[in-house]
């Protein structure tokens, strides 16, 4: 049987001449493809010519996609994110070396031929034929750079991908039809430099700068003879060639580059055998890329900024849009990121709670007025393995976080005060409070059907000791349950909502408020950004500003730079100044002398408010100054864990509670946040005290006595008596300690039934958040 001839039985003449009327007449230049044995020389050079004609005489160059800065308010870097890593240089800043080995070894005639190079054609056809394989191709490096834009135009899809690589006829034609239209319009130099910025070097580094970036730690400008060949000879098979992981192979080729370079006059034969006797001396940079190498753990509000970009119009009509220039790249990002601000919420965070610790804590910084985020962290960091999650508990799901958002317990209630306060009601307003009752019924709603409590559901107050009357600030203070239900009750639940549309607080879904009297015990699951800038219009004395994260972009296309436009906080008013200020004084009681006293601050004015829901799933601390409010919450992402009987950061807790988790890392964090920063003042208005809890004596002095038992508050406990007509002088009364962080604290002994509230459970597990203090 007679021996078959390499390349599909045609002999290496018949090869060449086929080629080379393919070439001449329709543009085929890969040596080593396989020409389809069929039809005359004369049909398939017909039809190659009318294919030719009819491709698009313009090539579509789409701008480099580069790695994209995200930086924090002082310009400093906090991630940098690419689907390329590729930094765009000149010419004038790649070393000569590299612009010598890259022509010598991929086309050594570049500066002497057009587009195709037909002698490299009939060398290249001639070896592959006589060793019966693909030894050398014959694209120029002008044919090269042209299937390299038509890679990049592809982007990450597999598809477009192995449609732009596929190893055809019809690509090779229009390839051709591409390069001679580059060869017309850019000249060699720039071709060059193109090919250089755009070509593949494996380590996910695309262009010269990144691979020398990648490899040796230096600018492709300083890169010595040796280190140029190494890189040149990787580019036609980067993983074969990749000197980290196969040493010995990389360096053989380099030496084949070298060698060639000498052959071609680029180099002496002696500056090659000495470059060739040089050992590979790699510095690796290894990949820095995505939110995940974020810098003072910011990974969480990098990933948000991304969210941002890809939800938000301004970047584009459609996602697809917005996804287009972010892959694209190039950008660099200025963040709202106050370093000092981050810095201090992650450092009390780790101070805080650990991140094998079974239940997780996540803080948000916002400055009033502006709708700045400053920080965002968590006790778990960004990541995949154990104690780590991809999920933000500080945003919505449709930002990355939680599906639901988490319960606010008794946070909420300022909410509710403020509603009562614009609709009307003194700030002395009193209810009867008392330690159990049914949730009042019914309660007008914003439509024509009032919600009634057909089931008899009731409600209670933390500890059995906590009856009323109370007015407002004690009730604030102590966070009585029952006060805040007949509050809601006296006003109606559509000046909660409208309070609450105005503050944008919305459920950890997306989904408004339901339209239920629980509400104003925090039953529902809502991020710590919204409860951070909806507390923030009350710092601002009544201004609400939605939160931003970005500054500005500028987008480098090519080597111009060019501005973005970036979404902007909008500023309205949600409530009076009056109202604000009163507010500000509640809620600055409440860390004075109320369940938030281990949160307050020592060198400055502050106000917050505790949170803890049902079975202690859930504890807050929410916050503020006059220039920065912030949120903590602390739980289990899942909703499974009850906080009793719980170690944390190395703590033992009995039960946990705003004032006692929460309040300590938000304490630490905005302490670190605003250190050498002005410290404002209130605008506060007075609010009689009143004989909140005591006997009502029939004089002004009786009452005067009362009154005193309001020292008490310093410790977390009020005195105060059941006197008689008066007789009790509040230091001889009962102690009363429930509800208020600095004393003891009974186990929550009430839970409000499933269906009272509409709507999905976060988690699978609530849906009763309780508002304890």
């Amino acid at each position: 049987m007679a021996n078959k001839r390499s390349g599909g039985g045609l002999s290496p003449t018949q090869q060449a001449a086929r080629f080379l009327g393919v070439s001449v007449l329709a543009g085929a230049v890969m040596a080593g493809i396989a020409m389809p044995a069929v039809g005359a020389l004369g049909l398939a050079a017909k039809g190659s010519v009318e294919g030719f004609d009819e491709i698009p005489s313009n090539l579509k160059r789409p701008p480099l996609s580069q790695r994209t800065q995200i930086l924090d308010s002082n310009g400093d870097q906090i991630a940098t994110v690419y689907s390329r890593d590729r930094t765009v240089v000149d010419l004038k800043d790649m070393s000569p070396y590299i612009q010598k080995a890259i022509v010598a070894i991929e086309d050594a005639r570049f500066y002497e031929h057009g587009a195709v190079d037909l002698k490299g054609i009939l060398r290249a056809l001639n070896k592959n034929a006589r060793s019966g394989g693909v030894e050398e191709g014959a694209s120029t490096l002008t044919q090269q750079y042209v299937k390299n834009v038509f890679v990049e135009e592809a982007g990450d899809d597999p598809t477009k991908v192995a449609q732009a690589t596929q190893q055809t006829l019809g690509r090779k034609i229009r390839e051709l039809k591409y390069a001679i239209q580059v060869e017309e319009e850019l000249g060699k130099k720039k071709i060059l430099e193109n090919y250089l910025n755009i070509t593949y070097f494996g380590q996910q580094a695309y262009g010269v700068e990144a691979a020398s970036q990648r490899y040796f730690s230096k600018s492709a400008k300083d890169l010595k003879l040796q280190e140029a060949a190494l890189l040149a000879g990787i580019v036609q098979a980067p993983t074969s060639y990749d000197p980290v992981n196969d040493e010995a192979t990389a360096k053989q080729r380099r030496n084949v580059v070298l060698q060639r370079m000498a052959e071609v006059g680029d180099i002496s034969q002696a500056q090659a055998d000495k470059a060739k006797a040089t050992p590979i001396e790699l510095n690796v940079s290894k990949p820095k890329n995505g939110c995940i190498t974020a810098v003072k753990g910011a990974s969480f509000f990098c990933k948000y900024v991304e969210y941002v970009f890809l939800s938000d119009p301004v970047f584009g009509k459609t996602r697809e849009d917005r996804a287009k220039v972010w892959n694209q790249g190039g950008l660099t990002i200025k963040t709202t990121l106050d370093p000092q601000a981050q810095e201090s919420v992650q450092a009390s965070l780790e101070d805080h709670i650990y991140k094998s610790d079974p239940v997780a804590a996540a803080t948000t910084l916002v400055e009033p007025g502006t709708g700045k985020i400053l920080a965002m962290g968590q006790s778990k960091p960004f990541g995949y393995g154990e104690n780590e999650t991809e999920i933000n508990y500080s945003v919505g799901s449709g930002m990355g976080g939680s599906n639901y958002g988490f319960p606010t317990g008794s946070t909420f209630k300022p909410f509710v005060a403020a509603a009562a306060l614009e609709q009307g009601r003194p700030a002395t307003q009193e209810y009867s409070s008392p330690y159990q009752m049914e949730y009042p019924s019914p309660v007008q709603t914003c439509g024509s059907k009032p919600w009634v409590n057909d089931s008899g559901t009731t409600v209670e107050n933390e500890a059995e000791s906590e009856v009323g009357p109370y007015r407002l600030k004690k009730a604030m203070e102590l966070s009585v349950n029952t006060y805040f239900v007949q509050m809601i009750s006296d006003i109606g639940l559509c000046p909660v909502m409208e309070m609450t549309d105005k503050l944008k607080v919305v459920q950890g879904n997306g989904d408004k408020l339901p339209e239920v009297p629980a509400i104003s015990l925090g039953s529902k699951g809502i991020s710590p950004l919204t409860m951070a800038s909806a507390y923030a219009a009350f710092a601002s004395r009544g201004m609400y500003c939605t939160p931003v994260a970005i500054e500005s972009i500028t987008q480098r296309v090519g080597k111009e730079q060019k501005p973005l436009e970036v979404p902007k906080s909008t500023c309205s008013r949600a409530m009076s100044e009056k109202t604000a200020d009163t507010i500000n004084t509640l809620l600055q009681g409440v860390v004075d002398s109320g369940t938030g006293q281990e949160a307050g601050l020592t060198d400055r004015a502050n106000a917050g408010k505790t949170g803890t829901t049902d079975e202690r799933k859930n504890a807050w601390f929410v916050g503020y100054t006059p220039n920065l409010s912030g949120a903590v919450w602390v739980g289990s992402a899942s909703q499974q864990v009850q906080m009793k009987n719980i170690t944390i950061g190395g703590v033992p807790h009995a039960l946990v509670y705003g004032g006692a988790v929460p309040g300590p890392i938000w304490k630490d964090a905005m302490t670190g946040a605003l250190a050498g920063k002005e410290a404002s003042s209130f605008n506060l208005v007075h609010i009689p005290d009143g004989n909140d809890g005591r006997g009502r004596g029939d004089d002004g002095n009786n009452g005067d006595d009362g009154d005193e038992g309001d020292d008490g508050d310093s410790w977390g406990n009020w005195n105060g008596g059941n006197g008689n007509g008066g007789n009790g002088n509040g230091n001889n009364g009962g102690l009363i300690t429930g509800g208020s962080d600095g004393g003891t604290i009974p186990t929550p002994s009430f839970s409000i039934p499933e269906d009272l509230i509409q709507g999905q459970e976060n988690g699978g597990g609530f849906g009763d958040g309780g508002g304890f203090g």
